[in-house]
C-alpha cells in the first residue's frame, strides 16, 4: 500500500470534474463525503485560530495569493494527509509531530 493510498480510499474532497476545454469558471467541490468535509472545515477554522501550525500555512497560503477558502482547503488536505500518517505509523497527536508547513 502506497504511501497516500489509505488517503485516496478515504478522501472527502474528491473532484467530479464538469468543465471541457479551456473553462475559466470557479470549480467546486462535489462527491465524496459532504458531512466529513462540514466536520473538516469547523475543525479547520478553529485550527486556524488556535494551532500555530496551521496558522502559519494558512497565512503563508494567502500570501500566495489564494482566496481565503482555497487555503483553508488546502490545510484541510494537509490535515487529513497528517491524520492518515498519523494513523499509520501509530502515533499519537502532540507526540513528536513534525513541522507541517
Amino acid at each position: 500500500m502506497g504511501s497516500n493510498e489509505l488517503l485516496i480510499h478515504s478522501d472527502p474532497f474528491i473532484h467530479i470534474s464538469r468543465e471541457s476545454g479551456s473553462y475559466t469558471g470557479k470549480r467546486r467541490i462535489r462527491g465524496g463525503r459532504a458531512r466529513v468535509r462540514t466536520v473538516m472545515f469547523m475543525a479547520m477554522m478553529s485550527a486556524i485560530q488556535c494551532n500555530p501550525i496551521f496558522k502559519r500555512y494558512y497565512e503563508h497560503l494567502k500570501a500566495q495569493g489564494k482566496l481565503p477558502k482555497v487555503a483553508i482547503i488546502a490545510c484541510m488536505r494537509k490535515l487529513l494527509v497528517t491524520l492518515n500518517t498519523m494513523m499509520k505509523n501509530g502515533t499519537r497527536w502532540g507526540e513528536k509531530s513534525p513541522e507541517l508547513a
